[in-house]
């Protein structure tokens, strides 16, 4: 087992290494970083200018020094201006000369510079990690539990009625996208002309004019359940039906299987074969799906945060790409590789101690 993580661990170093590596050069193209010069100083900037605006901070250098320097494998680049001033990849506001490090990269812990957010990487993408994350908790908390349920429930008893009405319950939320259940959800719950509220308002069962409310802004101090439940219904539902009908195959596999076949005919108690027999099996593909989500929750969840004005990693990744902030792209596509690979690494773990037949190979 050791030996298949160490195995792992390598194939992800390497992995990360080809992809940040894809990324930063994408990202470090001249058209880029010429955008890049003439929003930070002037639009009307001559060719010249631009070239001497990039040449002093280091970005016409050869793409593999820059990446190294990136990474902080070699020193980063030092230039002294006409104007007798130290510009520099490592050199920052109110730090003297003497005092600046020489390696100033990912592996120092020094993310860069936000061009954008005119603050360092790391301190505005942990603030949207920390937000993204909230959610990612709470959307899985609601997720999971449900789609176990239904999918187990589905395949006890493949072809029932209970079956199709909950297959069918987990096709629709599949196939609704979340700008669209999202804003069903806004007109529904959340309005104060339309909708449930209005309703029971007059009923006397609500004090206000709405259930929840449109806006998750608030969410990202302080999250309750007037400002948070919607846009977790949101991401939730749409990630249920694929984990529910995953869920549901494999259980209706495992049922029909051989052994379960003898427990029955041996008078089993069909709760105890449920339980005991087939929901660990039936748990095996679900797994695998569940830790394939939190890479979309991470991602792929920038829909629902602009939705509901919610200031995530997702909404910092377009947000980053729109105004060409090469650093905060860069720390985006680190952060986005190892949560991929990470992920990946759990869930071949998982699978392995889920199926023994597997660990004992």
């Amino acid at each position: 087992m050791g030996l298949f993580i160490l195995r792992r661990v390598g194939m992800m170093i390497v992995t990360a290494l080809c992809l940040t590596f894809i990324v930063f050069y994408m990202t470090n193209l001249y058209p880029n970083l010429e955008k890049l010069a003439k929003s930070q100083g002037n639009f009307r900037m001559s060719d010249e200018a631009v070239e001497t605006y990039l040449g002093e901070r280091g970005y016409l250098q050869p793409t593999p020094i820059k990446y190294a320097q990136w990474l902080g494998l070699m020193p980063g680049f030092v230039t002294e201006k006409d104007d007798g001033s130290i510009v520099g990849k490592c050199v920052r506001p109110g730090v003297a000369p003497e005092d600046t490090p020489r390696y100033c990269g990912i592996l120092q812990g020094d993310w860069g510079f936000s061009t954008v957010s005119k603050a360092p990487v790391a301190d505005v993408l942990g603030k949207r990690l920390a937000n993204t994350g909230k959610l990612m908790f709470w959307v899985m908390v609601v997720m999971v539990p449900s789609a176990l349920i239904i999918g187990v429930l589905a395949g006890m008893k493949e072809g029932s009625r209970t079956d199709r009405t909950l297959s069918t319950v987990s096709i629709l939320s599949t196939a609704t996208p979340e700008y669209v259940s999202g804003v069903i959800f806004i007109a529904m719950l959340a309005s104060t002309r339309h909708g449930l509220g209005p309703w029971l308002n007059e009923m006397g069962i609500i004090e206000g004019k709405s259930l929840f409310k449109g806006s998750a802004k608030t969410a990202m101090d302080s999250a309750n359940l007037q400002n948070f439940t919607l846009p977790v219904l949101t991401v939730a539902l749409y990630g249920m039906g694929y984990i529910a009908r995953m869920t549901r195959a494999s259980m209706a596999e495992v049922m029909t299987a051989q052994y379960i076949r003898t427990a029955r005919l041996k008078g089993v108690a069909f709760r105890n074969i449920v339980m005991k027999h087939a929901l660990r099996n039936a748990l095996i593909a679900p797994f695998t799906v569940i830790m394939l989500q939190f890479p979309w929750l991470l991602n792929g969840v920038v829909i629902v945060e602009t939705l509901f004005s919610y200031s995530g990693f997702g909404w910092q990744l377009v947000n980053a790409a729109g105004n060409n902030d090469i650093e905060m792209l860069l720390a985006v596509s680190v952060v986005s590789v190892v949560v991929v690979l990470v992920t990946q690494l759990i869930s071949d773990i998982g699978y392995v101690y889920l199926n023994p037949r597997i660990r004992i190979s």
